[in-house]
C-alpha cells in the first residue's frame, strides 16, 4: 500500500539523515551526571527541523505517550506535511521535546530507535489516502473504525474439519451486513469493551442489548433483527440495501 501511495503520488516519503547537520557526522554524545548509554545531540535535531516545511506536524516517539490508535492516523491522514522524529540509543536530548507538535507511543515497552514508529504510522497513513485502496468500502470495515472487524473467511468453505458460518455462503447480502455488524459488536464488547460508543443507532442499540441478554445472532434476528431487514430509515440499516444505488 505504501508503494501504492508513493506510485500514485498521493504519498512522498523524505528520510532524513541527522549526520548532516553535524560537521563531524556526530549525531550523539555521552549523558551527562554520568548515565549510562548515548543520547542524540539537540542542535542536530533543531537544525532538522528547521529545515522543514514551517507546516510540518513533528511527532516524537515516547514509550510513555498516549498510545497511537486510529483516530490519529485519520488525523494524520489530512495533513500535508508529517515529521517523525526517530530517536536512538538511550535516547533523545530533553530539550528536543519543545520542537514536537505531539507525543506518541506504540505501547508500553522500548524499542531500541523510533524507526518502527515511524514505519507504523507511514503504513496506517498511506492506506487511507486517496487512490490507494481499490475497494474504499474496506475502511469501514476496519477495526477501530467505531467496531472492532469482524471475522473473515476465504475458501475452502470446509478447512479440517472447520466450516465457514452457513450465513456468509447464503448469498443473503442483507442478512450477512447485519451479522457481520453482530459480529463486531460482539468482540468489542468482549474484547475491547471501553471502545464501545456511547452514542448507538437503533440497530447498534438492539444489537448490544441483545448481546447483555446473551442472546445469538439468529435468535435476536427471528426476534428482533428482522425489522431492520425491511427498514429503509436512515441510520437502521447498517449501510445501503443491496439493491440501492
Amino acid at each position: 500500500m505504501v508503494r501504492k501511495a508513493i506510485n500514485n503520488n498521493s504519498l512522498e516519503v523524505f528520510p532524513i539523515d541527522l549526520r548532516k547537520f553535524d560537521a563531524k557526522s556526530q549525531v550523539d554524545d555521552k549523558a551527562f551526571g554520568g548515565l549510562p548509554g548515548m543520547v542524540i545531540k539537540p542542535d542536530v535535531v533543531f537544525k532538522a527541523v528547521r529545515s522543514l516545511p514551517k507546516n510540518t506536524h513533528i511527532i516524537l516517539p515516547q514509550p510513555w505517550a498516549k498510545p497511537l490508535a486510529q483516530e490519529d492516523l485519520n488525523r494524520f491522514s489530512k495533513l500535508e506535511n508529517i515529521s517523525i522524529i526517530c530517536g536512538r540509543y538511550q535516547g533523545i536530548d530533553e530539550r528536543v521535546r519543545i520542537l514536537a507538535n505531539e507525543e506518541l507511543s506504540l505501547g508500553n515497552f522500548v524499542l531500541s530507535g523510533g524507526e518502527v514508529f515511524a514505519m507504523a504510522i507511514i503504513e496506517g497513513v498511506a492506506r487511507l489516502l486517496p487512490n490507494v485502496l481499490s475497494k474504499t468500502e474496506s475502511l469501514e470495515e476496519d477495526s477501530f473504525n467505531r467496531w472492532i472487524g469482524a471475522p473473515v473467511f476465504t475458501r475452502p468453505a470446509v478447512f479440517e474439519s472447520m466450516q465457514v458460518p452457513e450465513i456468509l455462503l447464503s448469498g443473503d447480502h442483507r442478512r450477512i451486513k447485519l451479522w457481520t455488524l453482530w459480529q463486531r459488536i460482539e468482540r468489542t464488547i468482549k474484547f475491547r469493551p471501553n471502545e464501545v460508543p456511547i452514542e448507538l443507532s437503533p440497530i447498534e442499540s438492539s444489537i448490544v442489548s441483545a448481546i447483555s441478554r446473551g442472546e445469538s445472532f439468529e435468535s435476536w434476528l427471528r426476534n428482533e433483527g428482522n425489522k431492520f431487514l425491511i427498514a429503509r430509515s436512515a441510520g437502521l440499516m447498517p449501510g445501503k440495501n443491496p439493491e440501492e444505488k
